[in-house]
């Protein structure tokens, strides 16, 4: 992107944006053994010390190479090797397995099963179904996805304004949607993206009954 293009522009017609990650990517079967889960570990806690792999094998008095091939899950470290590792980080030697132990979380919600909520702004004819929660986990952020359903068109809520980001797909209906002081007219198919920490919310319930996906997230704590 040149400087004089703006930040919020999207790429060329045809063009597609480049992303870091593959979300079709399948983990290799050595990413899934312990010694990659441990390898991972040390090369984490190293990298968040601002160490080098030289000054690691200095500090532990562990080779050079014998570091390279535990943080590439080539070799399985002693419980003796751990410790000292543990010792360097400041770490518990339990650190270097909690995210192989670790559970990772998913959540069904049947049609008619989700939970209706109240929430901050809320008036009579306005809807809020949570779709699903888990809170505590690996990613370091926290994901809230609503339903909303909007029915009664003389009851409207002021601004909402939170941390994080949101997104927004209209199902149904016709809302304008203020984020800040521009106005959105969203309609079935429209999604709107946005930092929540501007004041945001429906502004005229143009056609009604109204329903959209709501997904909030923002960093855990």
């Amino acid at each position: 992107m040149s400087d004089s293009e703006p930040d919020d522009v999207l790429p060329a017609s045809g063009a597609r944006p480049a992303f870091n990650q593959n979300p079709h990517r399948l983990r290799e079967i050595s990413e899934r053994n312990l010694e990659a889960a441990i390898g991972r570990e040390v090369r984490n806690f190293r990298r968040q010390q601002g160490l080098t792999v030289a000054e690691l094998a200095q500090i532990t008095n562990l080779s050079i190479g014998m570091l390279s091939k535990i943080e590439n899950g080539v070799t399985s470290p002693s419980l003796t090797t751990l410790q000292v590792l543990s010792h360097a980080f400041s770490v518990p030697v339990t650190a270097f397995i909690r995210r192989y132990e670790e559970r990772r979380e998913a959540q069904h919600v049947k049609a008619g099963d989700h939970v209706e909520i109240e929430r901050r702004g809320t008036r009579a004819g306005h809807q809020y179904n949570l779709l699903g929660h888990i809170g505590a986990n690996t990613s370091g952020v926290v994901v809230e996805p609503y339903l909303i359903t909007l029915t009664t068109e003389s009851d409207v809520f002021p601004t909402f304004q939170h941390e994080g980001l949101e997104l927004l797909y209209m199902l149904e209906g016709e809302v304008d949607y203020r984020h800040g002081d521009q106005i959105y007219a969203l309609k079935p198919g429209d999604s709107l993206f946005f930092d929540a920490d501007a004041p945001h919310g429906p502004e005229v319930l143009v056609k009604l009954p109204a329903r959209y996906l709501s997904v909030i997230s923002y960093p855990q704590g």
